[in-house]
């Protein structure tokens, strides 16, 4: 099969919301905007925000890795998203996880490399 491009889409019951969070905490580049999605890229990888979410709490996978999880973290809950597992140092080394949520309800991990 030959694949022409490979993105991840989110949902979102306020694009215009997503996308500030996106480009504010992650540094996202809009590539594509209409009426019915924005995709971004971050990091070489295409992230698409398609409308008609409902806000309702949804485990997406998608993972950031980041220098600074504690830092990452504060960022996040800045822009307006929350943490459901604020960052736990573990075996005597900084923090390596947190779990978050965007403030459309989409739940997306940071970790630090390790």
């Amino acid at each position: 099969m030959l694949v022409e491009r490979f993105k991840y889409t989110i949902w979102a019951a306020d694009m215009t919301r997503a996308m500030k969070f996106y480009t504010e905490v992650f540094g996202a580049k809009v590539i594509k905007q209409n009426a019915h999605i924005i995709e971004m890229e971050i990091c070489n990888g295409i992230l698409s925000i398609h409308g008609g979410g409902e806000g309702a709490k949804t485990w997406t996978g998608l993972t950031f890795q980041v220098p600074d999880v504690i830092a990452g973290a504060a960022e996040i809950v800045a822009a307006g998203g929350q943490l459901t597992r604020e960052p736990q140092p573990e075996d005597d080394e900084p923090p390596h996880l947190a779990m978050c949520v965007d403030p459309e309800g989409n739940e997306i991990m940071l970790t630090r490399k390790r």
